[in-house]
């Protein structure tokens, strides 16, 4: 998604930047990625690599999170490790959810003050890629705290799954 920042020339030409690529364009958008690192603005360099570590970190979380799962077989006799496991995955969900919130909200903040800062035709405003940015980090952070809301709640319980034991009279289960 390219609409990080948005720039508006009149109602016909409008031009888009994001953390990979930039396009401009009226009726026909024509789209060309960024040439060169170096030429980059630190806030575009910073944002690509927190929103990199962010991608990476949920990566992992999901990983381990599945891990420690009741459903998955690994670590099948040892539930209170599994327990744990499946809370490591919720804590590095709710970590990667912070980094892109807060690198996120760092980059508003920063077309905002040069948004302020300049002439009216050539400041840009944030685009739409920022409110998914946002509703993923939220989407992040909510299902780390569900991953731990549900091991600190059965802290105290045991995790061994009931089965039916058969009854002290064994002739009364048959029909």
């Amino acid at each position: 998604m390219v609409e990080w920042k948005k720039q508006s020339q009149g109602k016909t030409h409008k031009i888009y930047d994001g953390l990979w690529m930039s396009c401009s364009g009226y009726e026909r958008t024509t789209c060309e990625f960024y040439e060169s690192i170096f030429k980059l603005s630190a806030e575009i360099q910073a944002t690509r690599a927190v929103m990199m570590l962010s991608i990476f970190l949920s990566a992992v979380g999901l990983l381990v999170s599945t891990l420690g799962m009741k459903c998955t077989r690994f670590l099948e006799e040892k539930n209170e490790t599994k327990a744990h496991t499946a809370m490591t995955g919720g804590i590095i969900f709710i970590v990667a959810g912070f980094l892109s919130l807060t690198i996120t909200s760092w980059y508003v903040s920063q077309i905002v003050h040069t948004y302020k800062i300049s002439h009216r035709l050539q400041s840009f405003e944030f685009g739409k890629a920022v409110f998914v940015s946002w509703a993923g980090s939220l989407l992040n952070i909510l299902g780390g705290v569900f991953l731990c809301y549900r091991r600190c709640s059965r802290s105290n319980e045991s995790f061994r799954v009931n089965h039916l034991l058969p009854s002290s009279n064994p002739k009364s289960n048959y029909v």
